[in-house]
């Protein structure tokens, strides 16, 4: 695991490190004194720790470049923000933040923030492996799970929405209920939906981050409540 702190001050910095080395031995930790010293440097991390005010470039400039960047990658990192100034808590939703530490430092909400952080890392990490085979058009085809955002039936096909498209499969979705995994879940009779690719919902509707909406039935509300928030609990990635 691959993780980046950037703060201005070297006692928080150094502060945080020993920190997560108490979490996690066997990780990769780089430190950076500004926030143009880490974009400079155009790698990329699993988790961030960053300061909202420093310099030129803040820690809400450095999230924005960073999910500007996973656009284009496909990839997700995690950003908490560990600062003085509460009054940015409202503008870290906009950037998807994982979470919002104030300083000084509460060393058990540390150990509890980390701790979900760095499951949640796992996961996608495990996720991201996972795919399933169809055949489409008389060749077979793999998928990564990760990549679809929902599976729609219509008639005798399904049809999986994905990041590179859309792909029909002569199939019936009770033969995929037990090959997508604990991620999916059936929303509607009409569809099954990737928890990861959720950006907003409610008690019919369920929002994606690529802008589409799903119906979400009225009689599964609370049931997909139950469901999706298991699914956070057990580290899913989170958009909402």
């Amino acid at each position: 695991m691959k993780i980046a702190i950037c703060d201005d001050n070297l006692t928080i910095r150094k502060e945080l490190f020993q920190l997560i080395q108490k979490q996690l031995l066997e990780v990769d930790i780089v430190e950076y004194q500004s926030g143009e010293e880490l974009i400079n440097t155009k790698e990329s991390f699993d988790i961030y720790f960053l300061d909202i005010k420093m310099g030129k470039i803040s820690g809400m400039d450095i999230a924005k470049h960073i999910r500007k960047q996973e656009e284009i990658s496909r990839q997700k990192s995690i950003i908490i923000f560990v600062t003085g100034y509460q009054e940015y808590m409202e503008a870290a939703f906009d950037v998807n933040a994982f979470h919002y530490l104030i300083k000084p430092i509460d060393v058990e909400k540390f150990s509890k923030v980390f701790s979900r952080a760095w499951k949640e890392v796992f996961v996608f990490e495990e996720q991201s492996k996972q795919y399933i085979i169809v055949k489409s058009s008389g060749t077979q085809q793999k998928i990564l799970l990760k990549n679809i955002y929902y599976i729609e039936s219509s008639n005798k096909k399904v049809i999986f929405h994905t990041t590179n498209g859309t792909l029909e499969v002569y199939k019936k979705m009770k033969e995929l209920e037990n090959t997508l995994g604990n991620t999916f879940y059936r929303c509607h009779r009409c569809y099954f939906v990737n928890m990861e690719k959720i950006f907003a919902y409610s008690t019919d509707n369920i929002q994606l981050t690529n802008g589409e909406n799903l119906l979400l039935a009225r009689k599964k509300y609370s049931d997909f409540i139950k469901t999706y928030m298991r699914y956070v609990k057990n580290g899913g990635i989170v958009n909402v």
